[in-house]
């Protein structure tokens, strides 16, 4: 992205009433690895596309525990979401050791957007380059809420951030009316359908993605990787080895075998093509 003087410092305002810098980090959020959250009416699902710099590395943690009964789920810059996220740990200390009761969600979400707000006020800090998914639990119920860079914060009953995130939105905007009174199991079926959206072709595996979960009477943990790979085996949503056998069977069947086969060259040409697309970025 390229633009003119009024980018070099945060604090100055282009003739078009607009903050480049704090755009900038906008855009770093749109450029991290996906993050999604949902909620029902006793439970916030949190998940995660799990992207390494390279194969001979491991991947960067995305999903954060703040507390028994608040958990994040970042995208952006990791190291800006887990000085954040430490700083949410502890507020909600703080709280319980003064008031000997859980902080609510929505005061926590409040003083961290006041906090990033702080960063597009002043000439010698720079906007956080992350965006935060808040799920949590407290008297009034569930919570879902985003924080974006420029200090604003919105409640959700489904959100996702990152890149390919719209294909996630669309998906959940398909599904949204039945999260409220969604099981736990349930959610986390919408949250696993969602990333596997993200992923462009990718095979979905308890390798590429982190889901977490907190719920009544459930405090807010992180799924090992055998129980994520169970749930994806149980819910079936890995169908993608199966269809592309199952036409092949039926082509022969209309006696056009010399149309099919030219098809079947084209998806083979651009099947490697859709297995890089998500490296490149």
């Amino acid at each position: 992205m390229f633009r003119n003087q009024y980018d070099t410092d945060v604090t100055t305002w282009s003739p078009a009433g607009r903050l480049f810098q704090v755009e900038y980090a906008m855009e770093a959020v749109k450029q991290g690895s996906a993050a999604i959250g949902l909620r029902s009416k006793t439970h916030v699902v949190l998940a995660c596309v799990n992207k390494a710099n390279s194969e001979l590395s491991s991947h960067q943690k995305k999903i954060f525990k703040v507390d028994d009964h608040i958990g994040v789920a970042i995208s952006g810059l990791t190291a800006d979401g887990r000085v954040l996220s430490r700083y949410m740990r502890s507020e909600c200390i703080n709280y319980s050791y003064t008031y000997e009761s859980p902080l609510p969600v929505g005061r926590l979400v409040v003083q961290l957007a006041d906090k990033a707000q702080v960063c597009t006020q002043r000439s010698w800090k720079r906007p956080y380059g992350v965006g935060l998914l808040v799920g949590g639990l407290d008297e009034s119920g569930a919570h879902l809420y985003f924080n974006c860079p420029s200090g604003n914060y919105f409640e959700y009953q489904a959100f996702a951030i990152g890149s390919r995130s719209q294909a996630a939105k669309t998906y959940l905007e398909r599904r949204f009316e039945n999260f409220k009174d969604s099981s736990k199991d349930d959610l986390i079926k919408d949250a696993l359908m969602a990333t596997r959206e993200t992923l462009q072709g990718e095979k979905l595996t308890s390798s590429v993605c982190t889901i977490s979960i907190l719920g009544v009477g459930e405090p807010f943990h992180i799924l090992d990787r055998e129980t994520v790979q169970k749930l994806i085996d149980e819910f079936e949503i890995v169908k993608e080895d199966d269809v592309p056998a199952a036409d092949q069977d039926v082509a022969p069947e209309h006696g056009d075998s010399a149309a099919p086969e030219p098809a079947a060259g084209t998806d083979q040409g651009s099947a490697p093509d859709q297995g890089v697309a998500p490296m490149d970025i």
